[in-house]
């Protein structure tokens, strides 16, 4: 069968260099000030810029003429649902939540299905939110995350539009690795007995695995290399790499060829269970150790 390649696709010129300028300008401002003060101002300024670019804009509070949208703008006036969570770390949290209310925003504002800006906005914004973004990574809208600060993306990975990362837990996208629309990846849990007894654990997917439409990951669960995660299935537990499992629960019912193909795709593999010294539950431990330094 033929296989299909992303197109690139860029604006007319004129348009491109206006998007460019756009983005260096947030993104120099984000990487100058880090306070949850000044980049709140920010955002404040550039969403009132989105949604009412000729309402002159305001830096101080005037609740007899601002509108109630104009309030919104500023994300001090706002609260987000992470923010009531008990483990959040609000100083860390503090410093990216006017970003992440920026990212919410953009994708329901008029530029929010603008792909192209899409893409690169939020690889930007990435930057500046997650523990680690690599290069090459494509988001499309409405994908939202709990805290940011715990989420690993690697390079080349794609994440379709409606996706939930749950990462109070910690998540790790390795490289290559594909989220489908509507998909969610969890890495927290509540007792049965007492909801607010939450436990966290790191959930990793990859590299080159593909979670697809509908599907959920729970916290704690390992995807591993090449594999495939099947529509509507959950994975309530590690699924090996190389196969494709369906289902509630989910469960394997085929292995994928690994043919000359694939070798070529992936010359090496990367931290995989391959040894009882490198198994996913010390690897786990790993990478929770890396998300909290």
């Amino acid at each position: 069968m033929p296989r299909f390649i992303y197109r690139e696709l860029d604006p007319p010129p004129a348009v491109k260099a206006r998007f460019e300028q756009w983005l260096e300008r947030l993104d120099q401002k984000f990487t100058q000030h880090r306070s949850y003060e000044k980049r709140s101002e920010i955002v404040r300024d550039a969403l009132q810029l989105l949604f009412t670019p000729h309402v002159p804009t305001r830096s101080g509070l005037d609740s007899a003429t601002d509108s109630l949208l104009e309030l919104s703008f500023d994300p001090r006036h706002i609260t987000l649902e992470p923010e009531y969570y008990g483990d959040v770390d609000v100083r860390r949290y503090n410093e990216r939540k006017p970003l992440i209310y920026f990212w919410q925003m953009f994708d329901r504002s008029p530029l929010g299905l603008n792909h192209w800006l899409g893409f690169r906005l939020r690889a930007m914004l990435g930057k500046h939110i997650f523990k680690h973004i690599g290069e090459n990574v494509k988001i499309f809208h409405n994908v939202e995350f709990s805290f940011g600060y715990n989420l690993i993306i690697e390079d080349d990975c794609t994440i379709h539009k409606n996706v939930l990362l749950d990462d109070r837990g910690g998540i790790i996208l390795h490289r290559g690795s594909s989220v489908s629309d509507y998909a969610n990846i969890y890495s927290h849990t509540h007792d049965i007995h007492d909801q607010s007894d939450v436990t966290n654990k790191v959930t990793e997917i990859g590299p080159f695995a593909r979670i697809t439409y509908h599907a959920t990951v729970l916290a704690g669960s390992r995807i591993g290399e090449d594999a495939m995660l099947g529509a509507m299935g959950i994975a309530t537990k590690d699924v090996a790499a190389h196969v494709v499992s369906v289902g509630i629960p989910a469960k394997t019912v085929r292995t994928k060829d690994l043919g000359p193909r694939f070798q070529s795709f992936l010359p090496s593999a990367s931290r995989i269970t391959k040894t009882p010294e490198t198994g996913p539950r010390r690897n786990h431990r790993l990478v929770a150790e890396e998300i909290n330094a």
